[in-house]
């Protein structure tokens, strides 16, 4: 039904991610950000739904694509991202063998390597956008590709995004978008994406 998006809760607390992504940014980025697009597109599917004519369908296209990503991408986005092993809080940034782990240095030779290609291709967004490390659905192989704005990946399956819109990082990194994407993978939720990875694998959708 139009108008029936909600924000969704966060799996763990605004401060869990600390030190490498802030309370303050996961409270402003979440309520705020996620918020307004959730709000904006309730909003224009209501209106959307009372339209009668092409021309006033085709003029909320815009709103409907900017605020739907919003919300499509950041609700994938906060599940990307879990507590640091490395603070001892949870599993962020844990990589366990797996298959996801083996399609990864089949792919790009190892972790390291998916992470400096990935930061490479993500920070050259200009402007606002989302990095992603998508399944290919025909080649089932991993490839690392970008979207901009809030447009969801629609080429591939979504297995890791990563916001590289400026309130994601500025209050913390200023204009630095590489400190950023090193930061992040510290807090990257590998389980998620080898569940994400299994799913897309076996021609789930996601």
């Amino acid at each position: 039904m139009s108008g029936q998006h909600t924000l969704p809760d966060l799996p763990y607390a605004y401060d869990a991610l600390e030190p490498f992504i802030s309370r303050q940014i996961m409270e402003l980025h979440h309520k705020k950000h996620h918020q307004t697009y959730v709000t904006a597109l309730n909003a224009a599917e209501i209106n959307y739904s009372k339209t009668s004519t092409p021309k006033e369908r085709i003029a909320l296209q815009a709103a409907l694509r900017f605020n739907g990503g919003g919300h499509i991408n950041h609700s994938l986005f906060w599940k990307n991202l879990a507590p640091a092993s490395s603070e001892g809080k949870g599993n962020g940034g844990l990589l366990k063998e797996g298959p996801l782990q083996k399609a990864i240095v089949e792919t790009f030779g190892g972790l390291d390597q998916l992470k400096k290609e990935f930061n490479a291709t993500t920070a050259a967004i200009q402007g606002s956008g989302w990095g992603w490390l998508g399944l290919n659905p025909s080649t089932k192989r991993l490839e690392i590709t970008t979207t901009a704005n809030q447009d969801p990946l629609l080429t591939h399956i979504p297995i890791i995004g990563v916001d590289i819109w400026e309130h994601a990082f500025y209050l913390q990194y200023l204009n630095v978008k590489v400190d950023y994407l090193a930061a992040i993978w510290s807090v990257i939720n590998f389980e998620e994406a080898e569940k994400r990875y299994a799913e897309a694998i076996s021609g789930s959708k996601l």
